[in-house]
């Protein structure tokens, strides 16, 4: 009934990937969500929220309630900026620095497996595929 249906298509691959992310977030503590968005952080440490909602192409009430669960986890700061007293500059804890190579491991350890499973042309084909249909809907 749904085979060309790109929602539901995409949506249940989502869910499946879902729960393969959340399995290699685990051992940190962390929903695949906020695994993402402390690599961003760790990735660019001191950048805007807004860079970060951007980044990650969330919106700004979303990377607010992601960032106040890294921050009740102790893994990162938010300082008000200078420039704009609306935006906060967010920063990696000591505690997040301490697991940012683990994170990126079992991150890069995900990848490899899927781009295994599928092959590396169809795995990277596919996100760029998928990158340039979400460029298209902004």
């Amino acid at each position: 009934m749904f085979d060309r249906c790109i929602y539901f298509n995409t949506t249940a691959l989502a869910r499946q990937l879902d729960r393969v992310w959340t399995a290699a977030f685990a051992p940190f503590d962390l929903t695949p969500p906020q695994g993402f968005m402390l690599r961003a952080v760790l990735a660019r440490p001191g950048l805007l929220q807004s860079e970060l909602a951007n980044e990650l192409k969330i919106a700004r009430a979303t990377t607010t309630r992601g960032l106040d669960g890294l921050e009740a986890k102790g893994l990162i700061v938010r300082t008000r900026s200078s420039g704009d007293k609306r935006e906060s500059l967010i920063t990696p804890t000591a505690a997040a620095l301490e697991i940012k190579d683990a994170l990126n491991t079992a991150s890069a350890a995900v990848t490899q497996r899927l781009s295994g499973l599928f092959g590396a042309g169809v795995f990277a084909g596919f996100v760029d595929q998928a990158k340039a249909i979400a460029a298209k809907l902004e």
